[in-house]
C-alpha cells in the first residue's frame, strides 16, 4: 500500500456486557452456570459509549436480560440483533428493520493544536470554500477560484466506508471517495489518533471524540476550527463558540436545521428486524426510545428534532409484536 494508507489495526473481538436474557432465536454464550441467550448490538464504533451507558441504565431495571455489544470490524458481524448506525440506509434495508432515531450527532474539523492550520484558522475560522479546498479533490474547483491556503497541512481521513465520512461529504456535495488525505484503517477514534501524533495533522471527528466528556473541553493536544454557521462566507466572534461541549449542544439544538450550513448534523438510530427480532432485543430499543435521550449530552449529542424522533411509530411496532 503506497504512503498515503497507514493501516491502525481496526477495533475487534467481543466486549461483554454482564446482563442475562430470555427470548428466543439468540446468540449462545457458554458460563458457569450453563448457556445463556444474548442480545447482540452492533453498528457504529464511535456510539459504543452511548450505547454501553443505555445498557448499564437498562439493567438497573431488568436485571435478567443480557445484552451484547460486539464490534464491527471492516463488516458487521455475521448475526447481531440490534444495529445502531450513523446514515441512513438504503431502500431495500429500510423496508426489512424498524427504528427509532435516538438523537444527533455533529461533525466537525478539528486539527492538533500546534499545527499550522490552528494557528491560523482556529481564530479565522473555516468557510465552505476553504473547508472543500482542505478535505475534497475537486475538479470543477480551479486554482483560479481558489483563496491559496499557505499553512502546512495533512489531512487524515477514513480507508473504510463509513458512516461519518459519509455524512461529512455528503454535506458538502461530495461522496466519501472524493475525501482527500491519508487513509486510516480502523476506526473514527484512528483519526483523532492520526492527528494527535502529526502536528500538521487535520480532520472531521463527532462531537463525542473531539471532546473529553467529562471536562467538556477538547481533548489535550486537539482544537476545533470553527466554521460559517450561516453561510456568509465569514466566521464572525458567535460563530466561534466550540470552547465547551455543552455549549456547543445547546447552540446547535438551538439552529433551525435547515439553516445549519458547513457543520453536517445526523442521526444516530437503532434498528432491528422487523420479522426476526427476539422480544428481549425489542423491549431493549423500547427502553431507549422512551428513556434513552436523558444520557445524550452527557456524551456528546444533541436531542433529535420532535418531527423525526418516531417515537409513537416504534411503541406501536412494539406493542404489535408482544400482542
Amino acid at each position: 500500500m503506497n504512503r498515503n494508507a497507514i493501516l491502525s489495526s481496526a477495533l475487534a473481538g467481543m466486549v461483554t456486557l454482564s446482563y442475562a436474557q430470555t427470548g428466543p432465536a439468540q446468540p449462545v454464550i457458554e458460563s458457569g452456570n450453563g448457556s445463556q441467550k444474548v442480545v447482540v448490538v452492533t453498528g457504529a464504533r464511535f456510539a459504543y459509549d452511548l450505547v454501553e451507558r443505555w445498557i448499564d441504565a437498562y439493567h438497573e431495571d431488568n436485571p435478567g436480560i443480557q445484552i451484547v455489544v460486539e464490534s464491527r470490524g471492516s463488516a458487521d458481524p455475521p448475526k447481531f440483533d440490534v444495529l445502531a448506525e450513523v446514515y441512513e440506509h438504503d431502500e431495500a434495508l429500510k423496508g426489512s428493520r424498524e427504528y427509532i432515531y435516538v438523537g444527533r450527532y455533529a461533525v466537525l474539523p478539528v486539527a492538533h493544536q500546534a499545527s499550522p492550520l490552528a494557528r491560523t484558522y482556529a481564530e479565522k475560522g473555516l468557510n465552505a470554500d476553504a473547508i472543500k479546498q482542505i478535505f475534497f479533490h475537486d475538479i470543477f474547483n480551479t486554482s483560479s477560484k481558489q483563496k491559496a491556503i499557505d499553512e502546512p497541512y495533512t489531512v487524515y481521513t477514513r480507508l473504510q466506508k463509513a458512516g461519518v465520512p459519509m455524512v461529512f461529504a455528503e454535506h458538502f456535495g461530495y461522496e466519501q471517495k472524493d475525501l482527500k488525505g491519508t487513509s486510516i484503517a480502523g476506526a473514527d477514534s484512528h483519526l483523532l489518533r492520526a492527528i494527535l501524533r502529526d502536528t500538521t495533522g487535520v480532520t472531521y471527528l463527532p462531537l463525542s471524540l473531539i471532546y473529553d466528556r467529562h471536562t467538556r473541553t477538547p481533548v489535550p493536544g486537539a482544537v476545533v476550527l470553527p466554521v460559517d454557521l450561516n453561510g456568509n462566507k465569514k466566521v464572525s466572534d458567535d460563530e466561534k463558540f466550540f470552547g465547551d461541549l455543552d455549549h456547543v449542544i445547546e447552540t446547535l439544538e438551538a439552529q433551525d436545521p435547515g439553516k445549519i450550513r458547513n457543520i453536517p448534523v445526523n442521526y444516530l438510530h437503532l434498528s432491528v428486524d422487523k420479522h426476526q427480532a427476539s422480544a428481549a432485543a425489542i423491549d431493549f430499543m423500547n427502553w431507549v426510545n422512551e428513556h434513552g435521550h436523558q444520557y445524550l449530552r452527557e456524551f456528546g449529542y444533541l436531542q433529535p428534532e420532535g418531527k423525526h424522533a418516531g417515537k409513537e411509530k416504534f411503541r406501536a411496532f412494539a406493542s404489535r409484536r408482544k400482542g
